[in-house]
């Protein structure tokens, strides 16, 4: 009798490298931004793709606010073509990461995705601040 965690085999470990490999091409975490923030290696635009209100509530202190929906060419043409952004937003319940994301891609911009958003920010025991 197999369990519902074992009923569909696992994936070869050469095709697990490779998806996890690359998913990392894709996310990155609460941890490793607040590590480069921390030590002066923020290499990135950190930005908060949730609305004006929820960001002035509470927001990671080096974020600028660009809520998903106005992301545009024009909003972005002072960054040079290669800026790395990660996007956050509220965390797993929300998806203006990937509507972000979406954008930014569109633009043909480098980006990646802050897992966890906001409340992996706070389950780290990192602070907000508001504004």
């Amino acid at each position: 009798m197999s369990s519902a965690v074992t009923r569909v085999t696992a994936a070869d470990s050469s095709l697990a490298l490779e998806h996890f490999s690359r998913l990392l091409q894709f996310e990155t975490d609460c941890w490793d931004v607040h590590h480069a923030i921390s030590n002066q290696k923020q290499d990135f635009v950190l930005l908060d793709v949730r609305s004006e209100q929820a960001y002035a509530a509470g927001h990671i202190e080096q974020a600028i606010n660009l809520p998903h929906q106005k992301i545009t060419a024009q909003a972005l043409q002072g960054y040079p073509a290669d800026t790395l952004f990660v996007v956050y937003c509220a965390g797993p319940h929300c998806n203006a990461t990937e509507k972000a994301a979406i954008r930014l891609a569109a633009l043909q911009r480098p980006l990646k995705k802050m897992i966890g958003g906001v409340c992996g920010w706070l389950d780290e025991g990192f602070e907000l601040i508001s504004s």
